[in-house]
């Protein structure tokens, strides 16, 4: 069980504080977990190894290692920190592989989070998020879960375009094939969102082995339960992950949740 843990970052006007909790689990079909959790101030983030290629699991750790050296603990960073370890994490998951691997063989990671950064003076604090790859960041705001990032996955394409529906994708053959991933190309294409830090908010982030097992209507269920951070016996992110081994856990479940007020 993971408990819910609490930080804060003292600004010159105002005081950010943040409640947490991070579970990744193996699941109950593979026999080894490449996901990997960052969950420490001013980053919270999900990073999950490509099923199936060489050193997925030491992919994922990699990214949270460039991030742990790249950003400083328990104080605001910046847009720019966000986007240099990023793209140094991409360099590092590629210096994994060799010049001959190619397909499988080569390393590759997800990438999600959110970071708490100071984007300027004429622009002030804001929560910025980040995605490469189908894990994801969610917002929930007054009971409702909402989807922040866009997954880039050959099903999401393909209902961009019309051609299937989002319960198709849910079934479809390529659900498992992503479109991006740090260590896939030279340079990474990251989608980044920043959002204003404003009163209290709330993020899920979380890799495909939760959204396998459980559609947004069931994670905002359980969300929507009597299980704040202050009062819960066990934490949200253990919760969440539980409920996914129960419907199957045919893939490791990693799941993030935070909850910041900013006065």
């Amino acid at each position: 069980m993971t408990v819910h843990r609490q930080s804060m970052i003292e600004l010159s006007s105002a005081v950010a504080r943040f409640s947490f909790s991070e579970r990744t689990d193996v699941g109950s079909v593979r026999k080894v977990n490449e996901d990997s959790v960052l969950a420490q101030s001013p980053v919270f983030l999900v990073a999950d190894g490509m099923g199936g290629h060489a050193r997925g699991e030491v992919a994922s750790q990699t990214v949270l290692r460039v991030f742990d050296e790249h950003i400083a603990r328990d104080s605001a960073s910046t847009p720019e920190r966000i986007l240099d370890a990023i793209h140094s994490s991409n360099d590092a998951v590629r210096d994994l592989s060799t010049a001959d691997d190619y397909g499988t063989a080569v390393s590759g990671t997800t990438l999600a989070g959110i970071a708490f950064v100071d984007a300027g003076d004429d622009v002030g604090y804001h929560w910025m998020a980040f995605n490469v790859g189908d894990s994801r960041v969610y917002t929930w705001t007054d009971g409702v879960l909402a989807q922040l990032s866009i997954d880039h996955s050959a099903v999401q394409e393909m209902v961009d375009a019309g051609l299937i529906s989002v319960d198709d994708a849910e079934k479809h053959p390529e659900r498992n094939v992503i479109t991006r991933a740090i260590g896939a190309d030279e340079f990474v294409d990251a989608d980044v969102w920043l959002l204003p830090a404003l009163g209290r908010q709330s993020f899920l982030i979380c890799s495909d082995g939760l959204t396998k097992e459980l559609d947004d209507a069931a994670i905002a269920e359980v969300l929507a339960r009597d299980i704040g951070l202050d009062a819960a016996e066990r934490s949200v992110a253990d919760i969440l992950v539980d409920e996914a081994i129960e419907h199957g856990g045919r893939d490791n479940v990693s799941v993030v949740f935070v909850e910041s007020t900013f006065d």
